[in-house]
């Protein structure tokens, strides 16, 4: 196995226990929604290869398209010169997102476009010289990527221990739901008497990294409402749910208020190459048009905008347009209803949630339910010996699979999923 070994001797791999760490399995094929190993073996990937897998792996359309602008133009400069990929993209999200009269920024991953649309809020208010408008309000258990003003509007956990002291300070309300929401926005109005606060952010609808952790369209709608009237902005991180992952095409469509910025990554080329947009509304935009230099946006990256990228980006969309990507969604979604409808009442099942194509599984253990609780290492384990990828999230076991998923596959993991409850109720974790 010579490349596992060259790997253990070179490699650095991120969210790794690198003192009890497995030898890393090596891929080197992707077909549909299949890995390939060096050791012969085929992998279902059942979490589109962490969230980015839209349409499944290799899709020919996308890598054609990539293979075309890679004979045209590899990269330029984005500052001064632009070109027809970038234009085009851009085009496109302004005719798909929901924000009116949108612009586009580039950048190149999730943490990033979140940064980006930190950045924007903060100096949106500094421009106009309202420089104690800097403060911004969370979720708490939220995850946003991790850069330091991405950690800064996350929990305080295991992500950003280290960093706590250097993080700038956040105000934190509870995720709404039907039980807390009076309670939830006195929380919020609290904070924006403040009046300090320049944006309120969040994970709309889904907490990813949280556990897949899931609350109602209409108490968001109520907060970003509260928000409008105290003139604070609104910047939805939609680096997981965009693209299709709750049944809409981006989470922000449930939403009768729509966010100031939108930010999105993962699933944006459709999981080929690394890109990260911030679009913001018209009115952010103008703040930042002024004969003042120092008003200007100072953020950038040698690789903005790159042709590859933008080019991957757009015949994701394209695709999404030609096929019946929506309407699969929901079968995916109905066939997660059918199969909860056997596990729910589990003794070993905390909990489960699904919503468009994300299913999770919060499974019972001694211990709270935590990102690491001891149960992540025996489900990864249990279901890569049957040849299927999860990567549980401490107890929560969760799919998100690329949407070419068909029911026979899907039905596999179901039956994995049911094997793995029948051991856990023989085991010392029952």
């Amino acid at each position: 196995m010579k490349y596992q070994k060259l790997d253990e001797k070179y490699i650095w791999h991120p969210f790794t226990h690198l003192k009890y760490q497995n030898k890393n399995i090596v891929v080197t094929k992707a077909k549909g929604v299949y890995l390939y190993t060096e050791d012969g073996r085929k992998i279902l990937d059942a979490i589109g290869s962490w969230w980015v897998n839209v349409h499944g792996h290799t899709h020919p359309y996308i890598a054609n398209k990539i293979q075309q602008q890679l004979n045209k133009m590899e990269h330029c400069i984005f500052s001064g010169f632009t070109h027809p990929p970038a234009i085009e993209l851009a085009h496109k999200l302004s005719q798909i997102v929901p924000i009116k009269h949108p612009k586009v920024f580039y950048s190149d991953n999730g943490s990033t476009a979140v940064e980006v649309g930190i950045k924007m809020a903060l100096q949106y208010f500094y421009n106009q010289g309202l420089v104690h408008k800097n403060k911004i309000i969370a979720f708490k258990n939220s995850y946003h990527g991790d850069t330091f003003g991405g950690m800064s509007v996350a929990e305080r956990n295991v992500f950003n221990l280290p960093f706590k002291k250097k993080l700038f300070k956040t105000y934190f309300i509870d995720v709404p739901n039907a039980k807390n929401i009076s309670f939830v926005r006195q929380q919020l109005i609290k904070y924006l008497n403040k009046e300090d606060v320049a944006a309120f952010i969040f994970e709309p609808l889904v907490q990813g990294a949280a556990g897949m952790t899931m609350y109602e369209a209409k108490y968001l709608d109520e907060l970003i409402h509260i928000c409008k009237q105290y003139k604070a902005l609104t910047i939805a991180d939609e680096v997981f749910t965009g693209f299709g992952k709750t049944g809409k095409l981006f989470a922000s469509e449930y939403l009768k208020n729509k966010p100031d910025i939108i930010c999105l990554s993962k699933g944006l080329t459709g999981g080929f190459l690394p890109l990260g947009v911030s679009i913001c509304n018209q009115e952010v935009y103008n703040a930042f048009v002024d004969l003042d230099k120092t008003k200007t946006f100072y953020h950038g990256h040698s690789f903005t905008a790159n042709p590859l990228m933008c080019t991957a980006a757009l015949a994701n969309i394209e695709l999404i347009e030609k096929t019946d990507f929506l309407d699969k969604i929901k079968q995916i979604e109905k066939w997660h209803k059918q199969f909860v409808q056997t596990i729910c009442s589990h003794p070993l099942v905390k909990d489960v949630r699904y919503k468009g194509i994300i299913l999770a599984i919060e499974i019972k253990t001694k211990d709270k339910t935590h990102y690491l609780n001891n149960m992540s290492e025996m489900i990864e384990t249990f279901f890569l010996q049957k040849n299927i990828l999860l990567r549980p999230l401490g107890n929560v076991l969760y799919l998100v699979p690329p949407v070419i998923i068909q029911e026979n596959e899907l039905n596999t993991i179901y039956s994995a999923i049911k094997q793995f409850l029948q051991y856990l109720s023989t085991s010392k974790f029952s």
